[in-house]
């Protein structure tokens, strides 16, 4: 849980008493929380960044009468929401003829907050259906959604949450529960609509559905999933939404949002405060004029240093947002990767949870991938140093999966560039129903920077059974996927640190083979290596801990500088050295 820092405390006096630069480092630091409190609980409506100049402009107007210092996040979280319930109520009232809906300028589902929510940070999976839920949750709901969401996050404490709700703490409580239930009912509704193919019950029950979430379909349609068979066998494996949410960044303020707050900054013509602060103009759209004469109108906000996610060229740029990493609790790696100057074991390292091994000259690329053999299953992963991380770009040629919304490289010839510092995970899935005879690795040219290969989890290798005799490379009755001699096993999810570019190639020849590849944050890799053991939803062992923390961390096999003509060439020892 968000613990407040001394420095915060005394940052707010500080601010208070009128130190610019204090004031300044407030705004600075809260903008992002603000955004994200009115772009959840106004579903990412064109007018959030009214909203939050207007919140903000309170803030720095109203520091010197903040009693305790202590409460700072506690008054911020409650003027968000004031704000937003005040924008409500000012474009309800701005409109006669129009329908609520109309009047509050409904977004698509791919414009919405939700949709800026998966896009920025990169989310799939069973996050990205927590996400598409919100958005058939009613307004009240959505507000303390917002907040929730950041206390399951560890952005907010309970305190901070029941204050901007203006609750006691115990019905606070009551109220997160709730939307809780509702939140998982509307979990179950996605999940059900985007099964393939679809139950015939429900496309019965949806006929007339405009495709358009809302409060009044997700109980329509939730009650026929609770009350099929088909439907809810489809729910076995939901996690819930606490588990998805706890250590999620924050959505990242937009490029426009802050190009658009500055431009604004040049033309105003009265400063909130002199000093360190960006002077705002008036408030602007249909806040404004809803509001003639009240509180909302021609405000000056002061604004500082934003941070951005973008999305462009066709590529999808993902800011990484790292959480502090869990203390060690685990045993020592266990080396699954040899020096390629020696077939000695690479002696067992000492990684630190917390910071990065400085890095030994000409050491990279000497310890390459090779056979190794699986790890006891209950035992826990060691811990994964955190290295720095940016953003990354995915480009190339590829699809994306049905399921997850992730790139995906289905066919021979599709392959995936990354561009940038962080973390990447490489999701396997071999169709051995569908196909199944030669293999050909995946394979990795045109290396600039380093690549190594960090950890391996998805909660089993490939070659674990998940039934008597079956396991995820084939079935008696079929045949078994068969690995080039020297290859390393792959686990249903191996993740990468990239500093650079690099593009994967899927080389598949005889087997079917689908490989999702997508961007996840330190705090991801850790939480997927370090799930406990779950044979109910497929998790049958822990992740293992594969990097070093420094330059002795392995390289995975099959990459290459090069850029081969044909990349299924790429033979399987790595040389990647400087």
């Amino acid at each position: 849980m968000y613990a407040r820092p001394t420095y915060e405390v005394e940052t707010v006096l500080a601010a208070g008493a009128g130190d610019h630069r204090a004031v300044d480092e407030l705004v600075r630091s809260h903008l992002q929380l603000v955004y994200n409190i009115a772009g959840r609980a106004m579903n990412g409506h064109p007018d959030v960044d009214d909203v939050v100049q207007e919140t903000m402009a309170r803030v720095v107007t109203g520091l010197s009468g903040l009693r305790d210092p202590r409460s700072f996040r506690s008054w911020l979280v409650a003027i968000a929401l004031n704000q937003v319930r005040e924008w409500r109520r000012a474009t309800a009232a701005a409109t006669n003829t129009a329908t609520l809906d109309e009047a509050l300028g409904m977004a698509d589902a791919s414009a919405d907050f939700a949709g800026l929510t998966v896009t920025r940070l990169g989310l799939s999976g069973q996050r990205k259906e927590t996400v598409e839920a919100s958005r058939w949750l009613d307004d009240d709901d959505r507000e303390v959604l917002a907040l929730w969401w950041l206390e399951a996050a560890n952005e907010l404490t309970r305190t901070e949450l029941a204050a901007g709700l203006d609750l006691k703490e115990r019905h606070a409580a009551v109220r997160v529960q709730r939307v809780k239930r509702r939140l998982e009912s509307a979990r179950a509704v996605v999940r059900a609509l985007s099964a393939y193919p679809r139950c015939a019950g429900l496309a019965y029950v949806a006929d007339g559905w405009t495709g358009t979430p809302s409060p009044l379909w997700r109980k329509r349609l939730s009650r026929h999933v609770r009350e099929c068979r088909t439907c809810a066998d489809r729910l076995s494996d939901l996690v819930p939404a606490d588990r998805l949410l706890a250590g999620l960044g924050l959505v990242a303020l937009p490029a426009g949002f802050a190009v658009g707050l500055l431009e604004m900054a040049r033309t105003a013509a009265v400063p909130a405060l002199k000093g360190g602060l960006l002077a705002m103009g008036p408030i602007k759209g249909k806040v404004a004029a809803g509001a003639a004469g009240s509180s909302l109108a021609a405000k000056p906000v002061a604004i500082a240093a934003v941070s951005t996610a973008l999305i462009a060229g066709g590529a999808v740029i993902v800011q990484n947002l790292q959480p502090e990493p869990p203390r060690g609790r685990a045993a020592p790696v266990i080396a699954t990767s040899v020096p390629a100057s020696s077939p000695r074991p690479l002696r067992k390292p000492t990684p630190t949870p917390t910071r990065t091994r400085s890095r030994p000259a000409g050491l990279y690329g000497r310890t390459v991938d090779t056979v190794d053999q699986a790890p006891p299953k209950a035992r826990r992963p060691a811990p994964l140093p955190r290295r720095a991380a940016g953003t990354l770009a995915i480009g190339g040629k590829h699809g994306y999966s049905r399921y997850g919304g992730a790139p995906q490289m289905t066919h021979r010839g599709d392959y995936i560039t990354i561009t940038g510092k962080g973390y990447v995970e490489v999701r396997w899935g071999i169709l051995y129903r569908s196909r199944i005879g030669d293999f050909r690795a995946a394979t990795w040219t045109g290396l600039k920077g380093r690549l190594f290969h960090v950890a391996s989890g998805g909660g089993r290798r490939m070659d674990d059974e998940q039934a008597p005799g079956v396991t995820w490379m084939g079935a008696p009755e079929i045949g078994f996927v068969r690995l080039p001699p020297g290859q390393q096993q792959m686990w249903q999810n191996e993740f990468y640190y990239l500093d650079g570019q690099v593009t994967i190639h899927n080389n598949e020849s005889g087997t079917d083979i689908d490989l999702n590849v997508a961007p996840r944050t330190w705090s991801e890799v850790w939480r997927d290596i370090s799930t406990g053991l779950d044979p109910a939803r497929g998790i049958v062992r822990y992740g293992l801990t594969r990097d070093t923390g420094d330059d002795r961390a392995p390289v995975p096999q099959y990459v290459t500088r090069a850029r081969p003509a044909d990349p299924a060439t790429v033979p399987q020892r790595s040389r990647v050295s400087p």
